[in-house]
């Protein structure tokens, strides 16, 4: 199959003569995968299975990203976390459309509730990438709040339980939220007197590291709640250069940072990728926290690792490296008021 002659790359930006703005490098993101796999000069025989399994779940990966993926290679462990492929659209027994439970856990629109002293927000749908494995890719988003004033029914359950210290900001990704909107939210959840403790769980420090600004981490850190960020990088490739640099200025702002990774056949399941993840992360200042089990969903099981090897590669990790750089690892099991040790 030919190449569109109509094939169009995305617009700069209005002045190259400065450094982009994350809203530009969002917008300069790749939505379509023939234009991924023209770019990286891979086989244009991937394009028709990567339409079709875009058709269900689209292509979105900012050009940072694709930086850092190795041209010609379609092993390349960065591209087969976005890229789509036709094994996303066969049905798998025992893969559904919610295995982590989110639904069971809603308290209230944007709310959901499942562990003892802290709640989540679901405080956007949009993410800057698409993960093949997400296991949010089948949520309801557009049933969530959208505006400020429509978060007061959530934030009122908050208001009402006195045993909740921590609320989650997740999505979607919440640092997909302006400044504005995000510090109006994070003013509200202050005003809170009980809560006490802010955690963002943002991919974008790692796909869209322009995202992190003195702007963010003055905005995170002037609030009475204790900010701390948990990132999410699955290989060694992904934390170089500009995302390094992100991360570092994240450390350096006072905001513990913590890495949560998940265990994907043939792009980190193997012991040299671990090792040189955790020791990536430990070198810019960032705490590997979880490795987590896949969790069941939908179109999602060809990324799956069997839970024997997963465990050997911790035995082995903790026989290579100090014990604050091994992650723990964990599944998420729908109901339980924990995560699940493995």
């Amino acid at each position: 199959m030919s190449l569109s002659p109509t094939l169009v790359e995305p617009p700069l930006p209005a002045d190259t003569t400065l450094p982009p703005t994350w809203h530009e490098s969002l917008s300069q993101a790749i939505r379509d995968p023939e234009l991924l796999i023209h770019k990286l000069g891979l086989s244009t025989d991937l394009i028709d299975a990567a339409r079709e399994a875009a058709s269900q779940f689209p292509l979105l990966v900012p050009l940072s990203f694709v930086a850092r993926m190795r041209c010609g290679d379609p092993q390349d462990p960065l591209l087969k976390q976005v890229l789509p492929i036709g094994a996303e659209l066969g049905q798998v027994p025992g893969f559904t459309l919610d295995a982590v439970g989110d639904s069971n856990s809603r308290r209230a629109p944007g709310l959901l509730h499942k562990y003892q002293g802290r709640a989540l927000l679901v405080s956007t749908g949009a993410c800057a990438v698409h993960c093949r494995y997400c296991f949010r890719r089948h949520y309801p988003y557009g049933d969530e709040p959208r505006r400020l004033e429509d978060w007061e029914p959530a934030l009122a359950v908050l208001e009402s339980d006195s045993s909740i210290h921590e609320v989650l900001l997740s999505g979607g990704d919440p640092l997909m939220l302006t400044d504005g909107r995000l510090g109006n939210l994070i003013e509200r959840l202050a005003s809170i007197p009980h809560l006490r403790r802010l955690r963002i769980h943002s991919r974008l420090p790692i796909v869209l590291p322009n995202r992190v600004t003195g702007t963010l981490t003055s905005l995170l850190t002037r609030s009475r709640l204790t900010p701390i960020m948990v990132v999410h990088a699955n290989h060694p490739h992904e934390v170089v250069d500009d995302c390094e640099q992100a991360l570092k200025t994240l450390v350096r702002s006072g905001i513990t940072t913590l890495n949560q990774a998940v265990l994907l056949r043939g792009i980190n399941d193997d012991l040299p990728t671990l090792i040189q993840l955790s020791e990536r992360l430990i070198d810019v200042g960032v705490i590997p926290y979880y490795l987590h089990q896949l969790d069941q969903v939908q179109g999602t099981a060809h990324f799956e690792v069997d839970a024997q090897r997963g465990k050997a590669l911790i035995a082995e990790l903790r026989q290579q490296l100090p014990g604050y750089a091994v992650p723990r690892y964990v599944r998420e099991d729908a109901g339980a008021k924990h995560k699940t040790p493995i």
